[in-house]
């Protein structure tokens, strides 16, 4: 699905200069794609929440900065019972709303909004959960919160308390994630009343740092800072999101001074970035992986042999040189290894082209041909994904297999690889979203994912319910040894063709201050400042 947008101004330039009014701050981020829309939890793409959940919303709880460590955020404190299952949380008086030129807000934000952002991604009957042709509320399914929650209430109009049918280790830093924001229902209310429900994804409106003014489909979107923000209000006055899918145009932009940051260099450009007087490069270990997916309920990668033999096909260090020239490790696991609980013991599928045939024929698989998608956009776990498909296409003609590489529209490709009778093995990724192994091992591979981010389609029982009993324990080395075992069961069973980890390098002008780089991948402006 391509959703089609609305300009919420009447028009907007399609690229903006850093040589602007001299009276405003203006702060251009050359971004590496579009959104899929404005409401975040309709979505899973990094780059659709940090256009806007990061933005534009908050959430009941936050993560601090520069951390994977969740805090109170629009509820202002909580408290939870000695069962686990019933979560208290007093509300944060006095946040306001954005106004803008399409809505001016009555009131502030209170438990109605709760009650509204998130009972339209659990009850298929709330009149807001089909709004969208198509909406999944994928985030919120996969996770299990339709079977998780029990109930959401008011208990006035500045407390909610959500029970839970049973415990949720990692629930609070769940609600600190990008689907969870909170939007108004009141200008809810109005769309709905004015026929524009539709709307709500288009121009949005939120408690966040930054106000919506307007997008410019494929080319810029821009924002204001929120004067009015609780967290305190951005130091810049406009942010612009300047859309520049090509890496190498971006690192153009940066150095003439046309934007102030960018996501996700070409590898082979960051040394001379470095050496660069007028640029900052930031670097730190990526909380990532990239795969490959194969659909597990078509033949003959239903079969966990074949799986393996494939894998053993693949030159992980080859793609690790090639596409990220060394600024990455090969993956064995599905999470990791910065993460707790990451199982150093398991034995990965090692590249042997020998092995990988002779184990193909044993199978009974010869002349295979086979599809691999490659995405169109670069992402922090695979700059350059059509290259690291070239190179499997390569790696698997030497054992036989015939590979076409396909790809879509950014949108479109996420959409199309969640189907259950996909046919070829997808190209993927994860940035963790809140620092729990449940968030790569669970929402990527578990049976409730099936049809959404298991883009494997792979339900293994024995796997489901290692990650499913690891969810409601407490204890973190009780949940450690359980995510262990599970990761082990997937390396014998082989879903993914693990691919790396990488270094998440951000390189922005040396006038830019107060951006902190993000373990969850994220990029947030709301304290980036600029040098007079």
């Amino acid at each position: 699905m391509k959703t089609k947008f609305a300009l919420a101004a009447a028009a907007l330039a399609a690229a903006t200069f850093l040589s602007g009014a001299a009276s405003a701050k203006t702060f251009v981020y050359c971004s590496e794609g579009s959104p899929e829309g404005f409401d975040p939890g309709m979505y899973t793409a990094g780059t659709t929440f940090d256009a806007s959940a990061h933005p534009i919303y908050s959430r009941l709880m936050e993560f601090k900065p520069g951390t994977t460590e969740a805090e109170a955020g629009l509820a202002e404190s909580y408290e939870v019972n000695a069962e686990g299952t019933e979560y208290t949380f007093k509300l944060r008086p006095g946040v306001k709303f954005h106004t803008t030129e399409f809505f001016t807000p009555s009131r502030e934000f209170n438990a109605d909004d709760v009650l509204f952002s998130l009972d339209r991604q659990l009850k298929a009957d709330h009149p807001w959960n089909q709004y969208v042709a198509g909406t999944s509320w994928e985030y919120a399914a996969g996770m299990g919160f339709p079977e998780l929650i029990k109930s959401i209430e008011k208990v006035d109009d500045m407390t909610v308390k959500i029970t839970l049918n049973k415990p949720e280790a990692p629930f609070l830093a769940n609600l600190a994630m990008p689907f969870a924001s909170i939007v108004s229902k009141e200008y809810a209310d109005k769309l709905e009343a004015e026929g524009k429900k539709e709307q709500l994804n288009q121009m949005p409106v939120g408690t966040g740092p930054f106000s919506f003014v307007g997008y410019q489909q494929d080319a810029v979107i821009r924002y204001k800072k929120n004067a009015d923000y609780w967290g305190g209000a951005p130091k810049i006055d406009d942010l612009v999101f300047a859309i520049t899918t090509d890496a190498a145009v971006r690192y153009q932009k940066l150095k003439a001074g046309e934007c102030h940051l960018m996501p996700f260099p070409n590898a082979a450009d960051v040394e001379t970035m470095k050496s660069d007087p007028a640029l900052t490069v930031m670097e730190q270990e990526g909380l990532n992986v990239a795969y490959l997916a194969y659909n597990t309920t078509q033949a003959p990668f239903d079969k966990p042999e074949v799986r393996k033999a494939l894998n053993k096909a693949i030159n992980k260090e080859a793609i690790v040189d090639a596409v990220f020239q060394g600024m990455a490790t090969p993956a064995k696991n599905p999470i990791p290894p910065t993460m707790w609980s990451y199982n150093q013991s398991t034995q990965d599928d090692a590249y042997d082209l020998d092995a990988a045939k002779s184990e193909l024929e044993a199978a009974g698989v010869t002349g295979l041909s086979m599809k691999v998608w490659a995405m169109p956009v670069s992402r922090p776990y695979m700059l350059n994904a059509r290259r690291a498909a070239e190179i499997i296409q390569d790696d698997f003609s030497k054992i036989g297999v015939t590979v076409e590489i396909v790809s879509y529209e950014w949108a479109e490709y996420l959409d199309r690889s969640k189907a259950k009778d996909r046919d070829g093995a997808v190209m993927l990724g994860w940035t963790g979203d809140n620092g729990d192994p449940d968030n790569f091992l669970d929402t990527l591979l578990g049976c409730s994912a099936v049809g959404g981010n298991n883009r494997a389609q792979w339900c293994n029982e024995e796997f489901d319910a290692l990650v499913k009993k690891a969810k409601v324990t407490s204890d973190q080395a009780e949940r450690t040894k359980l995510y262990e075992e599970a990761q082990l069961v997937f390396k014998r069973e082989a879903p993914w063709a693990t691919i790396d980890h990488s270094l998440s390098i951000v390189p922005m002008r040396k006038e830019v201050s107060g951006f902190v780089q993000s373990p969850l991948g994220d990029f947030t402006f709301e304290n980036v400042d600029i040098a007079e």
